[in-house]
């Protein structure tokens, strides 16, 4: 049937399935915009400046749910006064994403409450609003994922998984300690980031003391070393946000 002929329910259902079997090629594009009117144009170009603006939304939204945040936290809500960054690099730095692009790592550093999972978090966050792939982990339950799939021999495809990110989050290493087989899967996740991809770790864990939490003194080192070739140390000072903010003295949750 023409589509002259066909009613205006059938003519939208009909654009609706041809729309979706469509990829354009020059020649093709060439030839409608030489016929068609200014109208036609001008609603062809509203129709797929809509369609471009809904598909990059979708795929942040993949992206956000891929990376397995706990919460989502904003960059716009951190207060910097209390980190330390590293000589010649600044705030804007690394707001800029470009450590991402460069595979390089950050250790944040500090006592508890201090914001680093914080910003860890939010940084991924910006992270995939960008369109990079994030992955976020808490150290323990990583480790724990980790002897599972070793377990049941699905470590290779857990490690494969892990390694489409193009940031990797390891929130809150050495909060507890890690027994000898979760520190060698541990650090097979941690090397293999090294010249690849980003890395994010939060610690309370000075340097000097990694090789109690992992139970191995050459682990440690090595993972160290990595870190420190193509990554920077972020120092958090101040009282803990947490205490300062807790309902238990009185605080006021508005």
């Amino acid at each position: 049937m023409e589509t002259d002929q066909l009613t205006r329910g059938q003519l939208e259902a009909e654009f609706s399935a041809l729309a979706r079997t469509m990829y354009f090629t020059g020649t093709t594009i060439a030839a409608f915009a030489k016929g068609a009117t200014r109208g036609q144009l001008a609603a062809v170009c509203d129709l797929i400046r809509s369609e471009n603006a809904t598909r990059d939304e979708n795929r942040k939204a993949r992206l956000l749910k891929r990376a397995r945040f706990p919460a989502i936290k904003s960059v716009g809500d951190f207060d910097f006064a209390e980190v330390s960054m590293p000589d010649g690099y600044t705030v804007d730095d690394m707001l800029s994403l470009g450590f991402v692009d460069a595979a390089q790592d950050f250790v944040f550093y500090g006592g508890c409450g201090r914001g680093k999972t914080h910003l860890s978090i939010a940084l991924g966050v910006l992270a995939a609003e960008r369109g990079y792939g994030v992955r976020y982990f808490e150290t323990a339950s990583l480790v724990m994922a980790l002897k599972a799939a070793a377990a049941d021999n699905r470590l290779d495809a857990v490690l494969r998984d892990i390694a489409k990110a193009d940031l990797l989050i390891i929130d809150e290493y050495g909060y507890i300690p890690i027994d000898v087989d979760g520190a060698r899967l541990l650090y097979q996740v941690m090397s293999a980031t090294y010249e690849s991809r980003s890395m994010i770790v939060t610690t309370n864990i000075e340097f000097g003391k990694w090789g109690t939490v992992l139970g191995d003194a050459h682990l440690a080192t090595a993972t160290i070393d990595r870190i420190m070739h193509h990554g920077r140390l972020v120092e958090f000072g101040g009282q803990s946000r947490r205490f300062e903010e807790a309902l238990m003295m009185g605080r006021s949750e508005s």
